[in-house]
């Protein structure tokens, strides 16, 4: 069991971030903290989205704190244009990544450190930063009969282009930002498209400024404060009507259906009586928060989601959360791995908090206007 400070748990943009603060303010790499990542490469998530999401796609792409994103090609796969930044910001700053590494759970240990499980050996921390994100938990619906369903069943973060679609009729279940995407590529292609979702989508119009930025972050934090698991991010600032969409809207392509009652072995139904014959049901029904390693340390409320301050689980200060909530996109992130880093610090060195986020003299307060523009941001960014 190695002692270390700091555990930090995912190397995507929030984990980076966080590994950056730290190593910022006088934490040595494999030495003070270590950062953990299950992927077999560098690039978070992103080295897992499908190839034909190109950099250009890319929308509210934030930069990791002391390095720039300069010169990427908008032609080449953002899977590669990211996952090569990140590679060369975790060898720029000498982060010493381990990888591949499973992280099986932690638990509360003797001397007030954390023990953290993982597939490498134990590590007793005296703190966590916890940066996992979502993508390892795709949220799969049921839906009555679909074990009975002749045709192929796959969720998107499998999808890996149109091809695989071609003169296929493909029902897209979701109401996303992914599943938009997705289905604009595949119904060039496919035989036929139908597109499914629990509630009506809300393509905004105009310009996404500070003031939406403010509301939209609030709503997602309020629930992280409630104890309960965060909304999808499109249930808060809705899809943003680019000219593609525009399109795609009056060509019929998005013209949506309410969720089907039951899925058949020839495709889905509704209660109505009106059905569709499908060969494929593609589920672009987002993710949940990959927090499962966490489970032995009962930080979850009765609503199923973990109560924060800021970045830090209330019912543990040891354990903070980045990406999680508000700070999921990649400006949050950013700022969670600051805010998580400065909260530790203080833990870690007995210094009494003098100041909370919410407070007017915070630096992380609503009332400074860099919080402003961030909230702005990171809300925009969220909402592409």
């Amino acid at each position: 069991m190695r002692k270390v400070e700091v555990v930090v748990i995912g190397a995507g943009q929030a984990g980076l971030a966080a590994a950056f603060h730290l190593q910022r303010v006088g934490y040595v790499p494999d030495r003070d903290f270590v950062v953990l990542d299950h992927s077999p490469r560098p690039g978070g998530a992103w080295q897992f989205r499908w190839p034909t999401l190109t950099y250009g796609k890319v929308h509210g792409m934030h930069a990791l704190p002391g390095m720039e994103l300069a010169d990427a090609d908008p032609r080449r796969p953002s899977s590669e244009v990211i996952g090569g930044y990140f590679d060369s910001y975790e060898r720029a700053f000498g982060l010493r990544v381990h990888r591949p590494v499973r992280v099986l759970a932690v638990r509360d240990g003797s001397g007030g450190r954390l023990l953290v499980e993982t597939s490498e050996g134990g590590y007793a921390a005296r703190a966590l930063i916890n940066a996992t994100g979502t993508w390892d938990r795709p949220f799969w619906p049921r839906f009555p009969g679909q074990e009975t369903f002749l045709g192929r069943q796959l969720h998107s973060s499998r999808y890996e282009g149109p091809e695989a679609f071609r003169g296929s009729r493909v029902v897209v279940v979701g109401g996303g930002t992914s599943a938009v995407q997705q289905l604009m590529e595949i119904a060039p292609v496919a035989a036929a498209t139908t597109w499914v979702t629990r509630r009506p989508p809300v393509f905004r119009e105009g310009p996404f400024g500070e003031e939406q930025g403010r509301a939209a972050v609030a709503l997602v934090e309020q629930r992280v404060r409630e104890g309960l698991p965060p909304r999808s991010v499109v249930s808060v600032t809705g899809l943003p009507m680019t000219e593609a969409i525009r399109r795609a809207r009056e060509s019929g392509v998005l013209e949506r259906l309410p969720m089907f009652e039951q899925v058949t072995p020839g495709g889905v139904s509704w209660a109505d009586g009106r059905d569709v014959e499908a060969d494929t049901i593609l589920y672009a029904t987002g993710f949940r928060a990959a927090i499962d390693h966490l489970a032995p340390l009962r930080l979850r409320e009765p609503g199923g989601g973990i109560r924060m301050g800021g970045t830090r689980a209330l019912r543990d200060a040891r354990v903070h959360l980045v990406g999680y909530g508000p700070s999921a996109s990649t400006i949050g992130a950013n700022r969670a791995g600051r805010a998580a880093v400065r909260d530790i610090r203080r833990l870690l060195d007995g210094t009494p908090e003098t100041q909370t986020p919410e407070s007017p003299e915070s630096p992380e307060s609503p009332e400074s206007p860099q919080l402003a523009y961030e909230d702005g941001a990171l809300a925009s960014s969220l909402a592409s």
